[in-house]
């Protein structure tokens, strides 16, 4: 709801291939291309995918791992999605960032980026390969994990598809695989105020989406994340309660913008657009038709103060309609209001499964 990296050898983490900024696009493709096929036969597509807004991926590290981990390895994902990861992006003071790769030129940064990958080493995140788009400071960000078996044609981190540019705070990782395109995104909060990083911020957002979604493309879309917005009244635990909620008493001048960032009235018609204009299905909403006070919503308020049992559901996995006969499950793994199945965040992971696109494509 709030609101690449590179390992160093020093820290004794594993190495991954990483392009260097001199590589043309076409150079790219070709060395994962190469990595994608063996015995001459191209690797087979992933089919479940984990999308999850960590709040802080290194406090979920330090005090989350074990139950996170377990959840992961009981699941077996092929993608995990994550946001909010807020590790702050490589580049000294006053120097360019590189946002593809986390800081590590003080001994704090040193210390916190040993931690996260100490625990991006141990099962079952061995198994996989990271990409990282990052904030200049701890805030947003967001983290791509691929199962090495299932590398991406091509990786990009902007809503404007430039291989080399990353979206502001690091909100956009976009992989291309061999029959879909997988785009994750943290959707910036709408705010409370008609201010410069609020109303209007978002306002562009939603409209540079819904350019993205109508772009021509032959692969379908898988598009997750913490979007940051409740489509419809069955999205939250207490409509009118978000209906009229204020900050400090302030009411916008366009009834639009009124309520609670994400539950507004602006952007909630914005996203429906998006949604009907991209061709493009709710998976979750798809498959479960009924509100379920239990486990319909992946963020939920603090437990104590005023919004305790206040949820919403803000976190999605959206699809192309191509999709629609192929989705199995999508699920919210978090439950209650005591936060069961957050693993210290306020939002809950979600869980997609499609079925193959043709008998004998899946894989275990």
């Amino acid at each position: 709801m709030k609101r690449f990296f590179k390992p160093i050898e020093k820290d004794g983490s594993a190495k991954k291939p990483s392009f260097s900024s001199g590589e043309a696009d076409g150079e790219k493709k070709e060395k994962v291309v190469s990595e994608l096929e063996e015995n001459g036969e191209p690797k087979k597509e992933p089919l479940k995918f984990v999308t999850w807004n960590a709040n802080s991926l290194l406090l979920r590290a330090k005090n989350n791992w074990n139950e996170f981990s377990k959840f992961v390895s009981g699941l077996d994902p092929d993608v995990i999605a994550l946001q909010e990861v807020r590790m702050p992006a490589a580049g000294s003071k006053g120097a360019p960032k590189n946002p593809g790769e986390i800081k590590d030129d003080t001994s704090s940064s040193r210390e916190e980026k040993q931690i996260l990958m100490r625990a991006l080493s141990t099962a079952p995140f061995a198994n996989y390969r990271t990409w990282w788009s990052l904030a200049d400071s701890k805030y947003a960000g967001t983290a791509l994990f691929v199962k090495k078996c299932f590398q991406p044609i091509k990786v990009t981190f902007s809503l404007d598809k430039t291989a080399s540019k990353h979206e502001p705070d690091g909100r956009v990782i976009l992989a291309e695989f061999e029959t879909f395109r997988l785009l994750n995104t943290y959707a910036p909060n709408n705010g409370w105020k008609e201010e410069e990083n609020s109303f209007q911020r978002r306002r562009k957002w939603d409209k540079r989406m819904l350019e993205f979604v109508v772009q021509p493309s032959e692969k379908p879309l898988i598009w997750c994340g913490d979007l940051n917005v409740s489509h419809e009244e069955i999205d939250v635990s207490h409509p009118e309660f978000f209906s009229a909620a204020k900050l400090n008493g302030y009411v916008p001048p366009n009834k639009e913008d009124c309520g609670q960032p994400g539950f507004t009235l602006g952007e909630r018609k914005r996203f429906g657009a998006i949604l009907r204009e991209g061709k493009l299905i709710d998976a979750y909403r798809h498959l479960h038709t009924e509100k379920d006070m239990e486990r319909g919503f992946s963020w939920s308020g603090h437990p104590i103060g005023k919004y305790r049992g206040k949820r919403m559901r803000i976190d999605y996995f959206i699809v192309s309609e191509k999709f629609e006969e192929r989705i199995v499950v999508c699920e919210m793994h978090g439950r209650g209001i005591e936060l069961d199945g957050f693993y210290g965040s306020d939002h809950c992971p979600v869980f997609l499964e499609l079925s193959p696109s043709f008998p004998g494509s899946n894989q275990s």
